[in-house]
């Protein structure tokens, strides 16, 4: 018996021993990575804590190193340097260090800016097929932006400032249908742009600035949410822009090669603040409506051939800040809205031929001879007119005739010599095949599911990234019919998708000094959540700032269950039917069940979920799905992922809550139980404590007692065993001290007993009735 005992114990540990080496083995894979970029980046100051004994999973972020990690894998990787950082030595490879990056290709944000990072961008980063954030911006990277980009096709924000990139945009950048900032400027870009930049509809932020970009902007009229379009000191010209989106809000045309005149659409631009057109060529009226924008902020004119009389009484916005009408021809008077009022606004208007302004300004009649010149034609003379138009004709027929000419003598020839006529191959396209993708993101979501997960899982739609568009068609353009309540973490509108399905979607606005990885790690722990008594994720949207380009919102999408809460249907005082004893205990074995997942069902556990009446859902079959919209991961309080830590309190509690986190929410399980069973709020602990008094007693008491503490509107519909039942594990749920409280496997098997014994007592009575008439949900 001992030496079997003996074996037994060695086997465990052999077992233990093995589990431990496999999770240093993938955690000294990790690290072996990025002591290897260590190395390539030739031990840089910024990188000096790095050894082999770092946990970089656990490592406090700085604001020049980051790594953040869910589960065995990095997920972002964040190196900044000194600004005008020195190119690395010649003798580094660009085409290694990027071979080395690709080994973790679960990294879904990439910044690696002023490294001295130097080179020919490699195709190699298309292997990055997660990536959402690439910023490698302020280095030295030379040569063309590669083709492979647009095959990163979850990349959201694309920023390559401050580097020498020259040659031709990339063909292929409209199939990155989800980007939304896009920043190439202080580089080398010296071609025409691409008309694939057109299909980019999810596009914000354009910032093509400080490049020598040469011909006509392609026509960017269906980029209907773009914000801020920044295309400054380039060869662009000479036909205005093709802009089709009214959301926009930045527009600097400023240093280009623009001569024509400005487009009407420009006035509707009712959200545009700072406009800036200087130094082109533009001709024709100012058009001065431009002033009275409701949004305006900063005009700049200088430098162009604008003409027109301006006039004492025109309006402009009283939020202007900055007016820059230099070097046009502009005549009248200086409208009296923009007299120089330093402490309002500055405005310059020198070399004009304004009136009654100080000498800068020229004589009248110049700019009327200017404007003769560049911008009014004279009539010419009907008979001048008239032999234009001959010439014209005479000219146009000559050129018909000859193509005629040589239509009948090519047909003529072809007749003749048949067979010389040979027709040449069409050119054949060739295109590689596309890369079919990693399949760790599978492993790991394979490794983080167990068998409780496999036992409750759903055909819930997979999980996604949404585009703004997406959102705003959903919502109506948020739409405060669809507006659902407004709570600690965000608004919650609903939404409907173009399938016709209903969605709950929660926005959440970021602040700039809340750590990013908080909120990856959310999105992380939720697109795994998938369970038939869970609310699922149906995906995410980034929403970013104009002015640097952060991220200022997230909106999270949700299934929509159109039941309600669970405390509308166990409310007393409704004049509606509520929920029976059996849906009510079928409920509490669905919550239980949700909670048992949380808890066991991903690795890590959820915890600390303060779960409430109102955070249950009813789908159209009243089956009670735990709302995940308000799980309190999403704060500056996150530890390790997936445990939250929660508020703290005495050393007793605090050591409790260490050693059983579940415990406390097995307490708030309690009070649904409570609430269930009686029907009505528990406000307070007070009204928890003498409740739990009476179910103490109830349990040891006759059946009038218990009888006297359940719901009026359930009662003569419950066997006493199930109820005793349900009284009995429900105290054991609100036990003051954590370490007595039962588990939640405990808690599910007393709640499915107490549902059989209902189910055997409704087998000889018959079944009620079904409640009808479900609420609209109010709350989620």
């Amino acid at each position: 018996m001992a030496a079997s005992l003996s074996h037994a114990r060695l086997l465990l540990l052999l077992v233990f021993t093995n589990s431990i080496c496999y999770s240093e083995q993938l955690t000294s894979s990790q690290a072996q990575t990025l002591r290897k970029i260590q190395s390539l980046l030739n031990y840089p100051i910024l990188l000096r804590t790095w050894n082999d004994n770092t946990d970089f999973c656990n490592t406090e972020p700085t604001s020049s190193v980051t790594v953040v990690c869910y589960e065995d894998s990095i997920t972002q990787l964040h190196i900044i340097g000194e600004r005008g950082a020195p190119p690395l030595p010649r003798n580094f490879s660009i085409d290694s260090f990027f071979a080395t990056l690709v080994e973790l290709p679960s990294i879904k944000v990439l910044t690696l800016v002023s490294i001295g990072l130097r080179g020919q961008l490699p195709g190699t980063i298309s292997q990055l097929e997660m990536l959402e954030i690439l910023n490698i911006s302020s280095n030295f990277f030379h040569g063309a932006i590669p083709q492979e980009l647009s095959k990163l096709r979850n990349l959201q924000t694309l920023i390559l400032d401050k580097n020498m990139f020259h040659s031709r945009f990339p063909d292929g950048i409209g199939t990155l249908s989800l980007l939304a900032v896009l920043s190439v400027r202080k580089n080398r870009l010296n071609a025409s742009l691409p008309e694939s930049l057109g299909q980019l509809e999810n596009l914000r932020v354009l910032d093509l600035s400080h490049n020598k970009l040469i011909g006509e902007l392609p026509d960017i009229s269906t980029l209907r949410h773009l914000q801020v379009l920044d295309l400054e000191d380039n060869l662009l010209g000479p036909q205005f822009p093709k802009i089709g989106s009214k959301k926009l809000v930045t527009l600097i045309l400023r240093k280009n090669k623009f001569n024509s005149g400005i487009p009407e659409k420009l006035h509707s631009l009712n959200h545009l603040q700072r406009l800036d057109i200087s130094f082109n060529r533009f001709v024709g009226p100012f058009p001065s409506s431009v002033l009275s924008l409701p949004s305006i902020t900063y005009l700049n004119i200088e430098g162009n051939k604008f003409t027109g009389m301006l006039s004492e009484n025109m309006s402009c916005n009283p939020q202007l800040e900055m007016v820059d009408l230099t070097g046009n021809f502009l005549t009248g008077r200086l409208p009296s809205c923009l007299h120089y009022n330093p402490k309002v606004r500055v405005v310059s208007y020198a070399r004009n031929c304004l009136s009654g302004e100080d000498k800068s300004q020229r004589p009248v009649s110049f700019c009327r001879n200017e404007a003769l010149a560049v911008g009014i034609v004279p009539h010419l003379h009907k008979s001048k007119q008239a032999s234009i138009h001959v010439l014209a004709l005479s000219i146009s027929a000559g050129i018909v005739g000859a193509v005629v000419l040589v239509v009948i003598v090519f047909l003529t020839v072809r007749r003749l010599h048949p067979k010389r006529m040979v027709k040449s191959p069409p050119t054949r396209l060739i295109q590689g095949n596309a890369s079919t993708g990693y399949t760790l993101k599978m492993l790991q979501d394979a490794r983080s599911i167990t068998q409780a997960m496999k036992l409750g899982a759903v055909s819930a739609p997979a999980y996604r990234t949404f585009s703004l568009k997406e959102i705003e068609d959903a919502t109506n353009n948020f739409d405060t019919c669809g507006f659902v309540d407004k709570g600690s973490y965000g608004q919650m509108y609903i939404g409907e998708l173009k399938d016709g399905s209903l969605v709950a979607i929660r926005c959440l606005n970021i602040n700039k000094r809340q750590r990013n990885q908080s909120f990856m790690n959310h999105i992380e722990i939720i697109s795994k959540l998938r369970h038939q008594h869970l609310v699922s994720a149906l995906g995410h949207c980034f929403d970013y700032c104009l002015d640097d380009s952060s991220l200022s919102r997230i909106f999270l999408v949700f299934e929509y269950e159109q039941n309600g809460t669970l405390r509308d249907w166990i409310s007393e005082g409704r004049d509606k039917k509520t929920l029976t004893w059996s849906q009510r205990i079928a409920a509490a074995v669905g919550i239980a069940k949700g909670l048992q997942f949380l808890h066991t069902g991903v690795v890590p556990g959820v915890f600390a979920l303060k779960l409430k009446t109102t955070d249950i859902l009813l789908d159209l079959n009243f089956v009670a799905k735990i709302s995940i919209h308000n799980l309190p991961l999403l704060t500056e309080n996150i530890g390790k992922v997936g445990s939250q830590i929660l508020s703290a309190g005495s050393k007793e509690v605090d050591n409790a809550r260490s050693r059983h986190p579940e415990k406390f929410d097995i307490y708030d399980l309690g009070i649904i139980l409570l609430e269930i069973m009686v029907g009505k709020h528990t406000n307070n602990n007070n009204e928890v404590k003498n409740a739990k008094i009476q179910l103490e007693t109830s349990t040891s008491s006759n059946i009038a007692a218990r009888n006297s503490m359940v719901d009026p509107t359930v009662k003569e519909s419950y066997s006493d065993e199930s109820l005793k039942t349900v009284i009995q594990i429900c105290s054991r749920c609100l036990l003051e001290n954590p370490d007595d409280r039962p588990s939640i496997e405990d808690v599910l098997w007393n709640l499915q007993f107490a549902a059989q014994v209902q189910d055997f007592s409704q087998s000889n009575e018959g079944s009620p009735a079904s409640p009808t008439e479900p609420p609209q949900q109010t709350t989620v």
